[in-house]
C-alpha cells in the first residue's frame, strides 16, 4: 500500500468496481445535493454520471465562458465534465481523465446518451503519476473533484506541475478536494479503505499550497465548503475482494469530520506572452476513443488496382475509403470515399449502413502505418459487434504513398478534386 504504484492500483481497482456496479440513485442525489449540486444540473445529465463521489462543485465556482477549453482531472462518470460543456457551448472543448478505463468506458456511454462527441466533449484514459497526454498552453481552466487526494506524494505534486504546464498563461485550476485540517493516525494513513475514500491521503492545506507554489502558481486560496463530510460517506467505496487487506477497517466508525475538510481550492497560471497557445488538448486525438481490438488485413496495392480495373465489380464487391483530412484534393485511389479519421469512430455507424452488403471495405492513409489500419479496426470491431460477417475491413498496404509510386498518370487508378 505504501508504494506509489500500490496507491494506484488499489484506487483504480476500487473506482473500477463502482463504475461497474454503479449507485442507487437516491444515495448519489444525497450527495451530490450536500456538496452544491442543484436539481437542475443533476437532471441535465445523463444517469449514471453523478456518483456519490463529489466533495465541491468546481464547475459552479470555475466562471467559465463561451469558446472556452476546459480539463477535468478524474473525470469519473461525466458529471462536472457534462455541466462544463453546456457553459462553454459548442465553441467550447472539454476533455475529462480518469486513471480508471471502466470509468472512461461510462463517461463514453453517458457523452453518447446526452449526444456529446469528440472534440466538444471527450474522455480519455490517463495516468496521474505520469505526463498527462495533453498539449501544453492548451486549456483555459482545469477542474478536479475529490481527486488529488487520491493520488500517491509524488503523484500530488506531478499532476500540479501538469496542471500548470498545460494551462494557457492566466489560466486557472478550480479543484474540490479533502485536506487534513489535524494530523491523520498512522494506521488509518495505512487502511486502504480510508485511502480509496479520500481520508488518507489527504495532506493539509499548507502543504497543499506549498505543491501549487513550487508549480508556479499564484492566487492560491483555500475556503471550506461543507460543514461536515458524513453525506459523502453515505456509499463508500470499498475494494474488490482481491484486494482487500486483512487490516481493513469501516469508515462508516471513524468520525471523519475530526481529521479532513472538504475545500474550494484556486490557483491561477501567470500572464506570459511568450508562450505558444495550442489550439488542440489531446496530443493524439484518438486518445478520445476506444483503442482498436482487430487486426485487419492487409491488401497489396496490385490486389485493390485489379478490383478498380475489373468492369464485373460494384460497389457489393468492395469500397475504398481514404480517412486523410486534407490531402484528398492531391490525389487519391479512383473513386475513393472520403471520411477523416477523426470523425470515422462516430460515424462507423453510418457507413455501417451505407456499406454493410459490401464485401471488401478498403480503408487508407498517408502511408497506412497509422489513420489506415486504425479505422479499419474500428470498423471491422463494429462489424464484430452487430454480428456482420458478409462484409470484411481491409487495409491498403503502403496508403496512397505506395499507390502514387506505382500508379501515378494511371487515369484509371488515380483521380485529383
Amino acid at each position: 500500500m505504501a508504494s506509489s504504484e500500490g496507491i494506484t492500483k488499489i484506487v483504480n481497482a476500487a473506482y473500477s468496481e463502482r463504475a461497474a456496479k454503479g449507485v442507487d440513485a437516491n444515495v448519489s442525489t444525497t450527495v451530490a445535493s450536500a456538496v452544491g449540486y442543484s436539481t437542475t444540473e443533476l437532471a441535465s445529465v445523463p444517469s449514471g454520471s453523478s456518483l456519490g463521489l463529489s466533495c465541491g462543485t468546481p464547475v459552479k465556482d470555475a466562471n467559465l465562458r463561451e469558446g472556452e477549453s476546459v480539463l477535468d482531472l478524474g473525470s469519473g462518470g461525466g458529471l462536472d465534465v457534462f455541466l462544463a460543456a453546456d457553459l462553454v457551448g459548442t465553441t467550447g472543448k472539454v476533455v475529462g481523465l480518469d486513471g480508471s478505463k471502466a470509468m472512461v468506458d461510462l463517461s463514453r456511454q453517458n457523452a453518447k446518451a446526452k449526444g456529446v462527441k469528440p472534440p466538444h466533449v471527450a474522455f480519455a484514459q490517463a495516468s496521474f503519476t505520469e505526463e498527462l497526454p495533453i498539449e501544453p498552453c492548451s486549456v483555459d481552466c482545469v477542474i478536479s473533484n475529490c481527486v488529488l487526494n487520491l493520488l500517491p506524494d509524488d503523484g500530488k505534486a506531478l499532476t500540479l506541475r501538469e496542471t500548470y504546464r498545460v494551462l494557457r498563461p492566466g489560466g486557472r485550476a478550480h479543484f474540490s478536494d479533502i485536506v487534513a485540517i489535524r494530523d491523520i493516525p498512522a494506521e488509518l494513513k495505512e487502511d486502504p479503505v480510508m485511502h480509496v475514500n479520500c481520508i488518507s491521503g489527504a495532506i493539509s492545506w499548507q502543504k497543499y499550497e506549498d505543491l501549487l507554489r513550487k508549480a508556479g502558481f499564484i492566487d492560491i486560496s483555500f475556503s471550506n465548503v461543507t460543514n461536515g463530510l458524513s453525506a459523502c460517506c453515505t456509499e463508500p467505496l470499498q475494494l474488490p475482494k482481491s484486494d482487500r487487506h486483512p487490516a481493513t477497517g469501516t469508515i462508516s466508525s471513524f468520525d471523519v469530520d475530526k481529521f479532513v475538510a472538504s475545500n474550494r481550492i484556486l490557483a491561477r497560471k501567470p500572464e506570459s506572452p511568450q508562450e505558444k497557445i495550442s489550439s488542440t488538448i489531446l496530443k493524439q486525438w484518438w486518445d478520445a476513443y476506444p483503442l482498436v481490438n482487430s487486426s485487419p488485413e492487409a491488401m497489396t496495392a496490385e490486389e485493390v488496382a485489379s478490383l478498380i480495373r475489373d468492369p464485373s465489380k460494384n460497389v457489393e464487391d468492395f469500397v475504398v475509403v481514404d480517412v486523410r483530412r486534407n490531402d484528398h484534393a492531391g490525389g487519391h485511389v479512383k473513386g475513393s470515399v472520403q471520411c477523416p479519421a477523426q470523425s470515422f469512430y462516430d460515424d462507423a455507424p453510418a457507413y455501417f449502413e451505407k456499406f454493410k452488403d459490401t464485401e471488401k471495405v478498403i480503408f487508407y492513409c498517408q502511408s497506412s502505418n497509422g489513420r489506415g489500419p486504425r479505422c479499419a479496426g474500428w470498423y471491422q470491431d463494429y462489424l464484430d459487434s452487430v454480428g456482420c460477417s458478409s462484409s470484411k475491413a481491409y487495409v491498403l498496404a503502403g496508403g496512397i504513398k505506395g499507390w502514387m509510386g506505382k500508379y501515378k498518370g494511371q487515369h484509371d487508378l488515380m483521380d485529383y478534386d
